[in-house]
């Protein structure tokens, strides 16, 4: 009894409830806690063990997505404007498309794309004779020109299967497009296997 009379009295501590707020990265030194005395529980030393390496096998997911739109090797720019000397939408992606090549270094596909024929386009070949000398003005020379011409698919599953055969990394569209109707949005969402650049007017 003379030994309890020396005990100094029981403080009881209460938790503090004010955690930060969570975040995609979980660092245990923001956790602050009224006791050092917690820290001798084992269950809460292997809690925070457990939780600090599930935040360390998310690191390699949030690198890969930012790799993806910062790495681009191989561009691909549908056309589906059918003015002979392109309008102000194709124009605009053309440049837009160029100075990423220059940027990154990265290689450009050209797909011009329209659902009838060859034969009932008579303006197809100022068309073409329009959009390599924009792209010779914009101080580019090696690139890939394709034509998909009334083979019965619509624009938008074209675009999907040129960049899924290519593995593109990147597809830049003007949004005159979309507003035209030369190519669903809602489509492009589900066929195209890569990161999609759209332009505003």
């Amino acid at each position: 009894m003379a030994f309890a009379n020396h005990l100094p009295p029981l403080q009881l501590v209460k938790p503090s409830l004010n955690f930060p707020k969570p975040s995609l990265f979980f660092n245990p030194s923001s956790y602050h806690f009224n006791s050092p005395s917690i820290l001798h529980n084992r269950s809460s030393i292997s809690t925070l063990r457990r939780i600090t390496v599930k935040a360390k096998a998310q690191e390699p997911e949030v690198t890969v997505a930012t790799d993806a739109f910062t790495q681009f090797k191989h561009l691909l720019l549908p056309i589906t404007d059918r003015k002979p000397y392109l309008s102000e939408g194709t124009k605009q992606a053309i440049a837009t498309t160029i100075a990423l090549a220059k940027k990154y270094g990265a290689d450009i596909t050209v797909v011009v794309i329209d659902e009838q024929q060859k034969e009932s386009l008579p303006e197809h070949e100022t068309q073409l004779s329009s959009i390599r000398w924009h792209i010779s003005e914009g101080g580019l020379k090696d690139y890939k020109m394709l034509e998909r011409l009334g083979d019965g698919s619509k624009p938008t599953a074209i675009i999907g299967d040129v960049a899924d055969e290519l593995n593109l990394d990147l597809v830049v569209i003007s949004m005159e497009a979309i507003h035209t109707k030369h190519i669903d949005a809602n489509l492009l969402a589900e066929f195209i296997p890569c990161p999609v650049m759209l332009l505003p007017l």
